[in-house]
């Protein structure tokens, strides 16, 4: 749940700040904020809640924003977008699995693989908004339709995983990449102005809405720990401190 809203909110609030604001002022509050979110979670000794979601946040905006600045600041086509970020995340994913030799997200016990983490949340992230915009737009499809189509895509890695036993590593990604044009196309077909498509609710009401919700659901993590996995760790060097990510 926490994924899906955060997709949302990044995708709500990085389109109210560059209204509400000028542009240039609003890409800069969205890269600092994401270093300072950045920041804070290397800093923790282990996972705690607020600190993770926020980062979580901080990137599904500023993700948002590098792949808008890409089509409205520079021009490039959705379809050229999509396919650029999308063979980012696939050179991350290769170069975490060929460092690593493994991209599961219970190994993540270690600086380097946590900064392998948030490489491939950051590349999923500006994928997925590209992605989503591409089947808004370019295909035409509208923002619920597009939904739609990726809510059923979501379904199929946890089908393969449930009936097929797909290897979970790969439909735990496969998962989490759908996610963000998912969350995306929803905020997008809430706040947007009938004319293109949404419901008109306002990109500022929608993200205040998400903003709740995450600060709600957050907090109940952080009090009862539901989300904390007992998870054995990898073999280490004795002196490699236990990342912050790894009991996500």
């Amino acid at each position: 749940m926490g994924k899906g809203l955060s997709t949302a909110l990044g995708e709500g609030a990085s389109d109210y700040l560059v209204q509400a604001m000028a542009p240039e002022l609003a890409v800069v509050l969205g890269f600092a904020g994401f270093l300072l979110a950045l920041m804070l979670q290397f800093r923790q000794a282990r996972y705690r809640a607020w600190t993770y979601w926020f980062a979580v946040a901080m990137v599904g905006v500023f993700g948002t924003m590098a792949a808008d600045v890409m089509h409205v600041a520079i021009g490039v086509p959705y379809t050229l977008s999509s396919l650029l970020y999308g063979a980012l995340l696939l050179a991350v994913f290769w170069l975490w699995r060929r460092t690593e030799g493994t991209l599961s997200i219970h190994t993540i016990d270690s600086p380097r693989r946590e900064a392998f983490y948030w490489a491939t949340v950051v590349a999923t992230f500006a994928m997925g908004t590209a992605l989503g915009d591409f089947t808004a737009f370019t295909l035409h499809l509208g923002y619920f339709t597009s939904a739609l189509v990726f809510a059923v895509l979501i379904l199929v890695p946890a089908a393969g995983y449930r009936l097929l036993r797909w290897d979970p590593v790969f439909c735990f990604w496969s998962a989490y990449v759908i996610t963000r044009p998912l969350g995306a196309s929803i905020a997008d077909g809430l706040g947007k102005p009938r004319s293109v498509g949404g419901l008109g609710l306002g990109d500022g009401p929608v993200t205040l809405v998400l903003l709740t919700l995450i600060v709600l659901v957050v907090g109940y993590l952080a009090v009862t720990k539901a989300d904390v996995q007992d998870v054995q760790r990898v073999p280490e060097p004795a002196d490699a401190p236990e990342s912050s990510a790894a009991r996500a």
